[in-house]
């Protein structure tokens, strides 16, 4: 499973080396967008991350980037704990459904 790190910890944090290139890529793609090149991709490469990998990181960043936004538009609130602890175990169980 993988490991989940709040905020700012997996610069401490002993993670593997793909996984911190991957977020140090990521805080840059998010930070300054404009500057990112294949210089900064290079790093992921060298620690084994395949170019399909990366593009998963970056789509994954992408998507969750644009719902924040999204929500932050709308107003939306973070539903309580239990609430959300309910609807993943229902998601887990059952799936998602048309």
């Amino acid at each position: 499973m993988a490991q989940v790190v709040q905020g700012d910890r997996w610069r401490t944090e002993l993670l593997p080396e793909p996984t911190r290139k991957t977020l140090d890529f990521l805080e840059k793609l998010n930070a300054l967008p404009e500057e990112v090149g294949p210089e900064d991709v290079q790093p992921l490469r060298e620690a084994g991350l395949s170019d399909q990998a990366i593009r998963d990181a970056i789509y994954v960043c992408t998507t969750f980037n644009v719902i924040d936004r999204l929500a932050d538009a709308f107003g939306f609130e973070v539903p309580p704990a239990d609430e959300v602890q309910s609807s993943a175990r229902f998601l887990l169980r059952f799936g998602y459904h048309k």
